[in-house]
């Protein structure tokens, strides 16, 4: 089962709007021990750099990126399952998107939508797809709301 205190999110900028930060909030009081880590934005290099040097050598890194897995939630909730024990390490990157190499080096990567977000909104719904998963893998009702 998905295990909140074994995930960090490492997002790049900050979250200004106040009703994403209430938003982001609320779902972290509903995953306990779930690290997210604001990382200053830069340039895609010297973010891919800051990210790297965060990184725990325990920790999977998985990227969020349009190229990435189109996964609905139940499929998410099933990969994270798959995961175990792992260490998961998602990274959110800045407007002009992760380093090419940075990808290069992930586990998995993972598309939350077709569509293209702002870093703040991604984190939000990545938030939320996170507990939502937990919520699917525990058998509750959530996931139907």
């Amino acid at each position: 089962m998905l295990n909140p205190s074994r995930i960090r999110v490492l997002a790049v900028g900050k979250v200004r709007k106040r009703w994403i930060q209430e938003g982001l909030a609320m779902y972290l009081k509903r995953l306990p021990g779930l690290e997210v880590l604001d990382l200053k934005d830069s340039s895609p290099e010297r973010e891919a750099a800051a990210i790297q040097a965060e990184l725990r050598p325990d920790e999977r890194l998985v990227v969020l990126s349009e190229e990435g897995e189109p996964l609905g939630s139940a499929a998410l909730a099933t990969r994270l399952q798959g995961s175990g024990s792992e260490r998961l390490a998602f990274v959110i990157g800045g407007a002009d998107g992760l380093d090419p190499v940075l990808k290069a080096r992930a586990h998995w990567r993972l598309s939350l939508s077709p569509l293209t977000f702002p870093h703040e909104l991604a984190r939000l719904l990545l938030l939320e797809q996170l507990y939502r998963a937990l919520s699917i893998q525990r058998g509750g009702a959530y996931h139907r709301e």
